[in-house]
C-alpha cells in the first residue's frame, strides 16, 4: 500500500474540522421538492455535503426481483418500477446542483454501477465519489471511480477484514477514504463497534478514516469523533415517520443541527494533547495549590 496518500479535493484531512456528510440517499422518495427542502436544511445548519445514490436500476436489481410487487407511496408496484421512480434524472440533478452551488454545500452521489458513474462523470463534477457498503468487493466498479482521479470514499459494513483488505489493496494508488459502518437499519448500540475507528486507523495509516452511522440517537456519533474519525455521514430526512427503509435510522434537521453544534464542541474540546497551565488555573492555582513538606525543604 502507498505511503502517502494524494491531497483531498473537499476539505477531509487530518487537520481539517470534521467533514460532516448528511446522506440524503434516497429519503427523498423520487421528489425533487422535498430534496430541495434537505439540501435547504442541511446546508443551513452547517453540513459539509449532501450526498445521493444513483443507480441503473436495471443493473442494481436482481432480475428475479424485477416483478415482485410492493406498496409504495405511489400504489402498488413491481419493484424495478418503483426503482425507476425513486431515480433522479440529469434535469434534476442539474437543479441539484445549481441549488447547492447558490447554498455553498457540497454534494456527491453513491454511484452503484458503472453506468451510473459515466452519468455522473459526462454531466458533473462533483468533489469526490462515494461506494456503498455492497459495494465493497465490486472491485471493477471501485477502480472505475478511483480511475477518475478524483477521490474515493468506501464503506465497510457487511464486510470482512479481508474483504476491505482486498479493496485497499486494490485501490493502493487511488485517493481513498474509509468509513467504517454496520449496515443494520437502524444499527444496534452493542453493533456499532466504533473502536474499529482506531483498527483502521492503525491498519492504514496513510489513509483518511471516518464513520458511517445508521444508529438511531447522537451519542455514539459524538463517541465516532471522539475516537478520531475526520468524517461523519448519517443518513438525514424531513421526518423519521416518513415512507422508505431508511426513515428511521435517518436524523431529522433539528438533529443534524444539533450533531454539528455538538461536534465542533468536541473538536474544540480536543485540544492538541500538550499538556499546558492555562491562564484561567493561575487563581486557582495561587489559593489552592498545596506543596508537600518534603518540596519546601521543611523538617
Amino acid at each position: 500500500m502507498s505511503s502517502q496518500s494524494a491531497p483531498f479535493t473537499p476539505a477531509i484531512g487530518q487537520d481539517q474540522p470534521v467533514y460532516v456528510i448528511a446522506e440524503i440517499g434516497i429519503n427523498h422518495n423520487g421528489s425533487l421538492d422535498i430534496a430541495r427542502e434537505m439540501i435547504r436544511g442541511a446546508a443551513r445548519v452547517g453540513a459539509s455535503c449532501v450526498k445521493f445514490q444513483k443507480r441503473t436500476p436495471e443493473l442494481c436489481v436482481p432480475r428475479d426481483q424485477w416483478m415482485i410487487e410492493r406498496d409504495t407511496p405511489w400504489g402498488r408496484m413491481t419493484y424495478i418500477d418503483y426503482r425507476y421512480k425513486v431515480e433522479f434524472d440529469e434535469d434534476d440533478y442539474r437543479m441539484i446542483d445549481t441549488l447547492c452551488q447558490e447554498l455553498g454545500i457540497d454534494w456527491t452521489v453513491s454511484c452503484w454501477d458503472e453506468e451510473a458513474l459515466a452519468f455522473m462523470e459526462a454531466n458533473f463534477d462533483v468533489p469526490f465519489y462515494k461506494a456503498a457498503s455492497a459495494s465493497l468487493t465490486d472491485l471493477g466498479l471501485l477502480k472505475a471511480m478511483a480511475s477518475t482521479g478524483k477521490p474515493l470514499m468506501i464503506s465497510t459494513g457487511m464486510s470482512t477484514m479481508e474483504e476491505i483488505d482486498q479493496a485497499a489493496s486494490a485501490l493502493e494508488d487511488a485517493n481513498l477514504m474509509i468509513a467504517h459502518a454496520t449496515s443494520a437499519y437502524p444499527c444496534a448500540t452493542d453493533e456499532l463497534n466504533l473502536r474499529m475507528i482506531d483498527t483502521l486507523q492503525q491498519r492504514y495509516p496513510s489513509r483518511i478514516i471516518g464513520y458511517s452511522g445508521h444508529e438511531v440517537g447522537l451519542a455514539t456519533t459524538y463517541a465516532a469523533v471522539a475516537l478520531g474519525a475526520k468524517f461523519i455521514e448519517r443518513h438525514i430526512t424531513l421526518d423519521r415517520a416518513m415512507w422508505g427503509t431508511d426513515q428511521a435510522a435517518s436524523v431529522e434537521i433539528a438533529g443534524l443541527e444539533r450533531m454539528i453544534r455538538d461536534i465542533r464542541e468536541i473538536e474544540r474540546s480536543l485540544g492538541d494533547g500538550v499538556k499546558r497551565l492555562y491562564d484561567s488555573e493561575l487563581g486557582a492555582r495561587s489559593k489552592l495549590r498545596r506543596v508537600s513538606s518534603s518540596v519546601r525543604g521543611e523538617a
